[in-house]
């Protein structure tokens, strides 16, 4: 079965190749022509346009990937119905399934890659974008003008503390004018209070210190101590769950109806720092993060969604086996939002939010599979 499976893959991996690479340069050309005006506003030269294109680039191909395999599965299944290469396969005892298995590979392959993309590439690839349009001119809203934070708070609950800073930097990090309020095991309380803290060493440095205790909430401040530096290694909000905080609140200021626009890593740093949420808090990063595990398996599910339209035997019209599946998959696609947007607002348990579209149309395409004759 190797020769037939290398052939297979070779018919697959081609009309893959073409589509991917059209939807590519369709999708760059049009998202360059969409954001020409922007680009001569921020004064970009050829080559800075021909960066800003390979940095919006994994984002896009995570929307088209999924597209472009679907139309893929169809040309070459319906090539080899067409050539009755399929009917020569079956009459010598190779089951569907079985012929289906390269597909199957590349569906799995294919989930993998936009998992990868999401998590690992298209958040850099995001900011890269962004330094590229403010590198000459800058606007509010630009990533140089996100680098620094005022005003902002945030709690750990997990470790019963809470930080009030009056300005906080990303990039190296620092605080200025630090308030961190602490309750300790026996009910009493503890704050301090500092100009300046900055990271070394994996451990939170601060600066002209003041210390205070509390009996309990009701109780006078009594000063403790104070002091020129302070290293505090018990205090372990990394800068990584101080940003995730940023980014979280961020969304939930906008909220978002999108699965896929938080990683699964600043999810979880948030959660470590907040295990018990709000009803609506809960409900719509929960859907977000399961949102996020099953966003990539859309790549499997279009599979099993094209080999159905695509190896049926007998005549029929091209077209209408393609105008079908891509109907399915439309769909698909509305089904998703609708599903994502219930789980958000707590009317549908966050995680069957996420998985249900995965679960119909799979159910769906097995079935179809099944009648396949």
């Amino acid at each position: 079965m190797r020769l037939l499976d290398r052939y297979l893959f070779r018919e697959l991996l081609t009309p893959l190749a073409f589509c991917l690479g059209g939807l590519v340069i369709l999708g760059t050309c049009f998202s360059l022509f969409a954001e020409l005006g922007e680009l001569q506003e921020r004064k970009l030269h050829l080559l800075e346009v021909a960066e800003y294109s390979l940095a919006i680039l994994p984002g896009f191909l995570v929307l088209v990937l999924p597209i472009t395999l679907l139309l893929a599965v169809l040309y070459a299944l319906t090539h080899h119905t067409r050539h009755h290469e399929l009917t020569a396969m079956r009459a010598a005892g190779i089951s569907l399934w079985r012929l289906c298995l390269p597909y199957f590979v590349t569906g799995l392959l294919a989930s993998a890659g936009v998992f990868a993309l999401n998590e690992y590439i298209v958040p850099r690839s995001v900011n890269w974008a962004e330094h590229i349009k403010s590198r000459y001119v800058h606007k509010p809203g630009d990533v140089e003008s996100k680098n620094t934070f005022n005003n902002f708070g945030f709690s750990n609950a997990r470790e019963h503390r809470s930080w009030f800073i009056s300005e906080y930097r990303l990039r190296p990090p620092e605080m200025l004018k630090v308030q961190v309020n602490s309750a300790l095991p026996d009910g009493s309380l503890r704050r301090f209070y500092a100009d300046r803290a900055i990271r070394t060493n994996g451990s939170w440095t601060f600066f002209n210190v003041s210390a205070y205790a509390q009996a309990d909430s009701a109780a006078p401040l009594v000063p403790s101590f104070q002091t020129n530096v302070l290293a505090m290694p018990e205090l372990n909000e990394t800068p990584r769950q101080i940003q995730s905080e940023i980014k979280i609140s961020s969304y939930q200021n906008l909220r978002r109806s999108r699965s896929a626009d938080i990683p699964l890593s600043d999810i979880a740093a948030y959660l470590r720092l907040h295990p018990t949420l709000s009803h609506a808090d809960a409900s719509w990063l929960f859907t977000k993060y399961y949102g996020r595990l099953a966003t990539p398996w859309t790549c499997l599910i279009v599979v099993l969604i094209a080999i159905p339209f695509g190896a049926a035997s007998g005549r029929r019209n091209l077209f209408l086996g393609v105008a079908g599946s891509l109907f399915i998959c439309f769909a698909y696609f509305v089904l998703q939002q609708i599903s994502i947007a219930f789980g958000s607002g707590g009317h549908l348990t966050p995680w069957l939010a996420a998985w249900l579209p995965n679960l119909v149309f799979g159910a769906t395409g097995l079935v179809l599979m099944a009648r396949v004759r």
